[in-house]
């Protein structure tokens, strides 16, 4: 099974639209933020990791963090998926990038 940014969003818009605010998520956001840092400590050696997983406990914090950049878009009716497709348009002609995500999606879906 797969995720994809519209069904998340409306998954989350359920979960979160009647009650939740963009203020609260941020600031669950940023706790998430925190926990990834402090993973990305201990992969660094910088903090005793002990005998957790690493690995998984990043996926765990990242998806975490994804839940409430979500979550976040979904209360504000924020389409991401065109958003970012847009703001990737954007910064591929900015840096003189040879492809931009939109012609990555098209020639991955040809090739199909």
């Amino acid at each position: 099974m797969k995720v994809n940014f519209d069904t998340y969003e409306e998954y989350l818009f359920e979960r979160y639209g009647e009650w939740a605010d963009g203020q609260s998520l941020f600031m669950k956001l940023v706790e998430e933020m925190g926990e990834i840092a402090e993973v990305l400590n201990c992969k660094a050696g910088r903090k005793s990791a002990g005998d957790k997983d690493l690995d998984a406990e990043l996926g765990a914090e990242l998806a975490d963090a994804i839940h409430y950049i979500i979550a976040i878009a979904a209360v504000n009716n924020i389409d991401l998926n065109k958003t970012i497709i847009e703001k990737d348009k954007l910064g591929s002609v900015k840096y003189g990038h040879k492809i931009n995500l939109e012609g990555f999606i098209k020639k991955k879906e040809n090739s199909v």
